[in-house]
């Protein structure tokens, strides 16, 4: 067989973007029309344009296309997400069989009043992931436990859930091992401290917001009259978890030693050592549409790359820029744009680097800006797209829809509409 090729020798144009548009009308378009998310499976929608994809590449054959869409499914970053992917549910399953679900969410309810519970989320998702700079592992960590949170309160699970997802980016965007901090910091030639000061300015007002939000959404907020008694050693898998995560351990890392702590505790609390094993495979075979999704996506992103989608629209982008706001502006749209097509903000970053760069010489603009301005609107489109890994990640926990959580992330919003102000008001202004 012949190795994947790198690009046509025509770039296809507007053509080379159509596979995500007809992603969006398969899947979102339809699912807002007929008023119900799980009308269109996602992974139906996928496998659709998938096709389509393949059908309009032209100067290949079939079994080139084909390798190629194989090529982007088979990439290194797709195979680990569905790595941490077959972790997380086996993690979840078996947590939640041997009962350290149940008791961490008897601890918050008895640790966190009533009217600060859904901003005590909030601040957990925030810490979490800012110490451990990814998005991924927070979700993983919290996702379980805002479920059973919401089932013990009667809070709407898409509405628990979205609180921890755009707690998540929180960190994602601002923490100092982020890799989406190290690429924007690193494609711009910047410190990572610089940025960081840049970068708080512009998303610490909406965080505040937020915040605010939840408390007075949490005061009507109940717990039940009668809340259980904590059993403190099924809590330890989570402690664990949350521990390792903080102390900036590989996500893998931190899920194997949750999925054995769970067998260890499991087995002391009356759990038997084939239920565990039984727990373990009903959450890995439930991540099965999860990785079915995330591969097909893979697929079809490999193929919109090869056609010259993303070069297309960052050419597009770039040929009529005006003037410091417009240049910075050119710079957040090419890295969204890059995000649509790459469902990956470090790669979205990676991507459009070079191009910000030279904007960025050209028009004057401050490389930290430059930097908190790619790493911002690349986490805020990774945190709404509802193919994203997180996002699919946090569903999968869930057992909800993707695009029911979309109208429930109020910081990635607050987040996005923050840095656009940024830059319109030419905010902070002494990096402006």
């Amino acid at each position: 067989m012949t190795k994947p090729h790198t690009s046509p020798a025509k770039p296809a144009g507007w053509l080379a973007l159509s596979p995500l548009v007809v992603f969006l009308c398969l899947y979102l378009v339809t699912s807002i029309i007929v008023n119900d998310f799980y009308k269109v499976p996602i992974t139906v929608a996928f496998l659709f344009s998938s096709c389509y994809a393949l059908l309009t590449t032209k100067g290949l054959s079939m079994e080139e296309r084909i390798q190629q869409f194989s090529a982007g499914a088979g990439n290194k970053n797709i195979l680990l997400m569905v790595w941490i992917f077959v972790l997380a549910g086996a993690f979840a399953h078996s947590a939640k069989a041997m009962g350290a679900i149940d008791a961490t969410v008897n601890l918050t309810l008895h640790i966190l009043p009533d009217n600060l519970l859904l901003a005590g989320i909030f601040l957990a998702s925030c810490f979490i992931s800012l110490s451990v700079g990814t998005s991924v592992g927070t979700i993983v960590a919290l996702t379980p436990v805002a479920v059973g949170l919401a089932q013990k309160t009667g809070i709407d699970l898409a509405y628990m859930t979205g609180i921890v997802v755009g707690g998540s980016f929180f960190g994602d965007n601002l923490s100092f091992i982020s890799d989406t901090t190290i690429a924007a910091t690193k494609s711009q030639g910047c410190m990572m401290r610089d940025k960081f000061k840049v970068n708080f300015r512009i998303v610490c007002p909406a965080a505040v917001v937020v915040l605010i939000i939840y408390i007075i959404q949490g005061l009507s907020t109940s717990t039940p009259a009668q809340v259980q008694p904590v059993e403190w050693a099924k809590v330890i898998p989570y402690l664990i978890v949350l521990g390792t995560a903080v102390a900036g351990i590989n996500v893998m890392i931190v899920l194997l030693l949750g999925i054995l702590s769970t067998g260890i505790i499991g087995l002391f609390t009356g759990m038997g050592f084939f239920s565990w094993f039984g727990a373990m495979g009903e959450g890995i075979i439930g991540m099965g549409e999860l990785i079915i999704i995330t591969l097909l996506a893979g697929g079809m992103l490999e193929i919109i790359r090869y056609n010259g989608g993303i070069d297309f629209i960052i050419s597009k982008l770039t040929r009529r820029v005006k003037g410091k706001r417009g240049a910075e502006l050119s710079v957040a749209a090419l890295v969204s744009i890059a995000n649509l097509c790459t469902a990956n903000n470090t790669i979205a970053i990676i991507t459009t680097g070079s191009i910000a760069k030279g904007i960025a010489m050209k028009y004057h603009l401050d490389s930290r800006k430059t930097a908190s301005i790619l790493d911002t609107f690349s986490c805020l489109i990774q945190g709404i797209i509802p193919y994203g890994a997180q996002m699919l990640m946090a569903a999968g926990l869930a057992g909800i829809s993707p695009l029911s959580i979309v109208g429930n992330l109020y910081y990635p919003f607050c987040m996005g509409a923050c840095a656009l102000l940024a830059i319109l008001f030419r905010y902070p202004r002494k990096y402006s």
